[in-house]
C-alpha cells in the first residue's frame, strides 16, 4: 500500500498519516488491502472487491462519502481489457483501489506537474479524473486521420477491407463516446455535492471535469457522423463502379440482340427463304451495320 499526503506535494509518507488533519492523503491499495483500509477509513464501505467485475464508470453519494468506480480503456487497445479502479472520496481522504500500477502511473505523471503543498481533495481528485482523459484529444485526432485516409482510399482506389476497418473504428468510437458521457456524469455529480462533503468553493474544479470530458464526447460523435459519411462515399463509389459495369453489360447485350436476332432468322435454312444460296456476304454486311449504328447512338448519348 502507498500513501500520498497532498501538503507534502504527493511524496510518499508513513502510515501514521491515517491521522494527519493536514489537507489530506490518498491511500492506493490492492484489493487485498483494501478490506482494512475501508474498515479504518469508510465506515459502512463494502469491504470486499472483486476490480474484475468493474465495467462502468459511475459514482454514488453516500451519506459521509462518496463511491464509485472506473473502468478505463487502453489507449493502444480500446476494445481490450480496461484498467479498473473502485474509489472512495471523503472530506479530507481519499481510497484508491487498484492491482495494475495504472493508479501509481497516474500519481507519477501528477507528480510530475508540480503540485502545490496547499492542494485541496477536490482539486486532486479533479486533476486526477483530468489526467485519466488527458492523452485521449490525441487519440481521437488518430482516429480521425484514419478516417480521412480511409476517405481518400474510397475516393481514388478500391480499398482493401473496407468495411472490416470502418467497422473496428466505428466500435471503438462508440465506446468511447459511452465512457466520455460516464466521466462527464461522475464531474456533474460530484459538482452537485449531494452530501455535502465538498467545499462550495472547491466544485468548480469538478465543472471543468465535466466539461473536458463533455468536449471530448462532442468530437467523438462528431467521429461517429463523419466515419458514416465516409461509410456512404464508398458505398457510392461502389454503387458507381457497379453502374459503369452494368452499363456496359447494357450496352453489350443492346449490340447483340439485333446481331441474334439475325442469325437466328436466317439459322432457320426455310427452303424458299431469300438469300438462302448468296446471301452470306449479306447478312456479314448487316450485322457490321447494326454494330456501326449502335456505337453512334451510343456515342451521341454520351453512353460510350
Amino acid at each position: 500500500m502507498k500513501i500520498y499526503a497532498l501538503r507534502e506535494r504527493l511524496e510518499e509518507t508513513e502510515y501514521e498519516v491515517l491521522q494527519t488533519e493536514g489537507t489530506g492523503a490518498v491511500f492506493v491499495c490492492k484489493p487485498k488491502e483494501a478490506a482494512e483500509m475501508l474498515g479504518r477509513l469508510v465506515p459502512g464501505a463494502e469491504s470486499e472487491l472483486n476490480l474484475r467485475e468493474i465495467s462502468f464508470n459511475k459514482v454514488e453519494a453516500e451519506q459521509e462519502y462518496f463511491s464509485g468506480t472506473l473502468a478505463v480503456p487502453r489507449f493502444l487497445d480500446i476494445m481490450g481489457s480496461r484498467y479498473r479502479i473502485a474509489f472512495y472520496v471523503m472530506r479530507k481522504r481519499i481510497v484508491l483501489v487498484n492491482e495494475d500500477g495504472y493508479v501509481q502511473e497516474l500519481m507519477t505523471r501528477l507528480r510530475r506537474k508540480s503540485i502545490r503543498p496547499e492542494q485541496t481533495i477536490e482539486k486532486f481528485l479533479a486533476m486526477l479524473f483530468s489526467e485519466i482523459i488527458s492523452k485521449d484529444a490525441v487519440l481521437l485526432d488518430q482516429y480521425e486521420q484514419e478516417l480521412m485516409q480511409m476517405e481518400e482510399e474510397a475516393l481514388h482506389k478500391e480499398p482493401v477491407n473496407f468495411i472490416e476497418r470502418m467497422l473496428d473504428v466505428r466500435k471503438k468510437l462508440l465506446t468511447l463516446r459511452g465512457y466520455y458521457e460516464q466521466i462527464a456524469e461522475i464531474g456533474k455529480t460530484l459538482e452537485e455535492n449531494e452530501n455535502g462533503i465538498f467545499h462550495r468553493k472547491q466544485l468548480k474544479y469538478f465543472g471543468t471535469v465535466s466539461d473536458r470530458a463533455e468536449r471530448l464526447l462532442q468530437r467523438a460523435i462528431h467521429l461517429i457522423d463523419y466515419a458514416n459519411q465516409v461509410k456512404d462515399v464508398y458505398q457510392g463509389q461502389v454503387d458507381a463502379r457497379q453502374n459503369r459495369n452494368m452499363q456496359y453489360l447494357t450496352v453489350v447485350s443492346t449490340v447483340f440482340f439485333p446481331l441474334t436476332l439475325i442469325t437466328g432468322w436466317y439459322g432457320m435454312n426455310f427452303e424458299n427463304m431469300p438469300e438462302l444460296r448468296d446471301g452470306y456476304p449479306a447478312v456479314i454486311g448487316v450485322s457490321i451495320l447494326v454494330v456501326v449504328v449502335c456505337i453512334i447512338i451510343f456515342r451521341k448519348k454520351k453512353i460510350i
